[in-house]
């Protein structure tokens, strides 16, 4: 569907029909699922999302990372009338389907590294973060998985072990898989070695290498698990080196070396993959979100050997593969190679980083500005000075930019980050616009 390219506001947000629909779902589904903007869809295409009232937002989070070409990109919709036409589903595991095979290719190729790959395909970012974990333990024969501060892998068993943040995601669900350890991130604003941000990458992978060594034991440890940029984090961006120097630690000892690229992957940084930033190739990648660009997909690519040695039927789910979810990735991955989205993301990195700039010349609660292509994000704090966090005033900020038409969304361990992952085809007219509705909306939310 045709959705003009503007913000336009009928009504106030939430309009009467999202009224009405909000009572529908208070009734129906536990408040445990959790919203952002108290808005119903009624339709959407590229940057926009109209509301049930007519009111047609700026979407600065594109569906929380899965759109990066666009919401109803015309090339995914027309993928999937074609794939709808001729079948919907067979599982791969009882008739196969040519578009997880082309697709398995084509993750392959844009994979970092020369060796040969093969990729298994699922559903979601948790469940591909689970698989990398079986990969792992099956290859090595050892059970320990190291991640890090601040992490998000998502919300099934394995994965929720993994994540860092206890509230919302892990309070009260436990007991939690067995054999995971957590080292530190290196978190150039907040170092937690101590260490001037410039520092901050040695210092933190010193420490994280100590433990390893020491306490957990390389002998121990099948794989590292590791977000080339912090997603739910807060946008953190490691400092310099820390992560080559846990990479390095891992080939000495046989580790494998795991990039989640469910939030940084499929072209949002700027490289097919947030890993390419740092001159990695990881052993395995996990992909999931915008490679479906708003279909349910996600993979594990690793070298052949390590892939294809485990035993029949030991990968896989009933779903995993879907036809109609294969071809909307493979018209994603033609959009982002046909319009050169890739370059597109660091021109969207570089507007919004210049313009977030200015935000902190002019707001004492900007504390920090990062980015890595079209993936920015602000930390809120109550004291420069201090750091101290400032969780209310963020939830403020996100209520303020609804209510004049722009999403965007909230992350960090402290709840104090705004970031922004607008859809890379966004036009840099509706960016800008978004952005100076964010600067209104840091006056109005100050203490």
């Amino acid at each position: 569907m045709d959705i003009p390219q503007e913000r336009v506001l009928v009504t106030g947000i939430p309009g009467p029909r999202s009224r009405e629909l909000l009572d529908r779902r208070r009734a129906a589904v536990p408040r445990a699922v959790f919203n952002t903007v108290p808005v119903f869809a009624r339709a959407a295409g590229g940057s926009i999302v109209e509301d049930v009232d007519g009111n047609r937002l700026i979407d600065l989070a594109a569906g929380l990372a899965v759109l990066n070409t666009g919401n109803a990109a015309p090339g995914v919709v027309r993928a999937l009338t074609e794939q709808a036409d001729l079948y919907t589903h067979t599982c791969f595991h009882v008739t196969m389907n040519e578009p997880y095979v082309a697709l398995a290719e084509r993750l392959n190729a844009i994979a970092p590294g020369d060796r040969p790959k093969m990729t298994m395909l699922a559903n979601s970012g948790a469940e591909a973060v689970e698989n990398a974990v079986k990969v792992a333990r099956y290859h090595t024969g050892r059970a320990g998985v190291v991640v890090f501060d601040h992490a998000f892998h998502g919300r099934t068993l394995m994965a929720m072990s993994l994540t860092a943040k206890v509230t919302p995601y892990k309070k009260g669900f436990g007991p939690f898989a067995p054999e995971v350890y957590r080292l530190p991130y290196s978190y150039p604003y907040r170092c937690p070695a101590g260490a001037s941000a410039e520092e901050c990458g040695p210092a933190c992978a010193e420490r994280a290498i100590d433990e390893m060594r020491h306490h957990i034991g390389p002998e121990a440890i099948a794989c590292v698990v590791v977000e080339p940029v912090l997603g739910e984090g807060g946008f953190v961006i490691p400092g310099e080196g820390f992560l080559p120097a846990i990479r390095e630690f891992c080939e000495e000892h046989g580790i494998l070396f795991v990039a989640d690229e469910v939030q940084t992957g499929i072209g949002r940084t700027g490289r097919w993959f947030g890993i390419e930033h740092e001159g990695l190739v990881p052993d395995l990648v996990v992909t999931a979100k915008s490679l479906g660009g708003g279909l349910p997909v996600s993979g594990v690519t690793g070298p052949a050997e390590v892939m294809d040695a485990i035993h029949v039927g030991g990968l896989g789910g009933t779903f995993g593969g879907n036809p109609l979810a294969c071809a909307a990735a493979l018209a994603v991955l033609d959009q982002i190679e046909r319009e050169g989205l890739l370059s597109r993301a660091e021109r969207i990195g570089e507007l919004a980083m210049g313009r977030l700039g200015e935000l902190k010349d002019r707001h004492g609660s900007v504390g920090d500005v990062r980015g890595r292509g079209a993936m920015v994000a602000v930390e809120l704090v109550a004291d420069r000075a201090t750091r101290e966090p400032a969780a209310g005033i963020a939830s403020r900020v996100i209520e303020e930019c609804y209510r004049e038409g722009v999403i965007v969304l909230k992350a960090g361990t402290y709840d104090n980050v705004i970031r922004l992952l607008p859809p890379l085809t966004i036009e840099e007219g509706l960016l800008e616009e978004g952005l100076s509705v964010l600067d209104k909306a840091l006056y109005r939310a100050a203490p």
